[in-house]
């Protein structure tokens, strides 16, 4: 194998381990996963603040209500007994009931919303809990297919030493600078008067003069400036 086909097949692998599909919906997911998780902490924060107005609710009902037992207690005893001090006891007994009254309305509002609350973030804790087993599957295929891809290219890569070594100095320093300038193709085939590089047809000028080149001659390609391999296609 030539030293422009085992660069070629190692940019590939590179090309392959950066775009594996999987990357991209690891990274789709893990920004989904980041703004659910947000909201899941706004919903359990929310959770955490009407259990604790639940629970003060709760305490202000239990404050009025024992507030009125102690009266009517008081009262049921025969332990007032002035008429003027049962009649303001009486009624501030109904209005500590229309109090309790008020109250359990608050208490029912906050257990509505309290549950309603729970639900969102039992559903984005689930959410959340969906997508990290999701990045789990995918992160363990891409480490699985990053390490398949990393193996090829470090064969590739030992390949291409001796490949290399065999090449004149001043020709591997002319192909490593075309390599950087023609986005990794400094090499092109010549087959049926094209240039693989480029794909472009060579005059008859330019083909005259290669078809008088010596064979061990390095001809290059006019138009592209990338170096030609004649091959038994090339049409000359």
């Amino acid at each position: 194998m030539d030293l422009q086909e085992l660069d070629s097949r190692a940019d590939l692998l590179r090309h392959q381990r950066e775009a594996l599909p999987e990357l991209a919906e690891i990274a789709t997911l893990t920004a989904a996963r980041t703004e659910l998780d947000g909201r899941r902490r706004d919903a359990a924060i929310a959770v955490d603040d009407l259990t604790a107005e639940q629970a003060k609710v709760d305490a202000d009902v239990e404050q009025v209500k024992t507030r009125r037992k102690r009266d009517q207690d008081r009262m049921d005893q025969g332990l007032i007994s002035n008429p003027k001090d049962l009649e303001r006891m009486q009624g501030e007994l109904e209005s500590l009931q229309r109090r309790i009254g008020s109250l359990e309305d608050d208490e029912l509002e906050v257990m509505a919303r309290l549950e309603d609350a729970q639900q969102d973030l039992d559903t984005l804790t689930a959410q959340v809990a969906e997508a990290d087993e999701r990045l789990g599957a995918l992160t363990a295929t891409a480490d699985e297919k990053t390490a398949e891809l990393g193996a090829r290219l470090e064969e590739t890569l030992a390949q291409r030493e001796p490949a290399a070594a065999g090449i004149p100095g001043d020709l591997l320093a002319l192909y490593e600078r075309l390599r950087i300038a023609k986005n990794g193709v400094a090499v092109g085939a010549l087959r049926r008067r094209e240039c693989g590089g480029c794909r472009l047809t060579l005059d008859p000028s330019e083909l005259a003069a290669i078809r008088a080149a010596a064979p061990d001659e390095v001809v290059r390609h006019d138009e592209c400036q990338r170096i030609l391999v004649r091959t038994d296609e090339s049409g000359l």
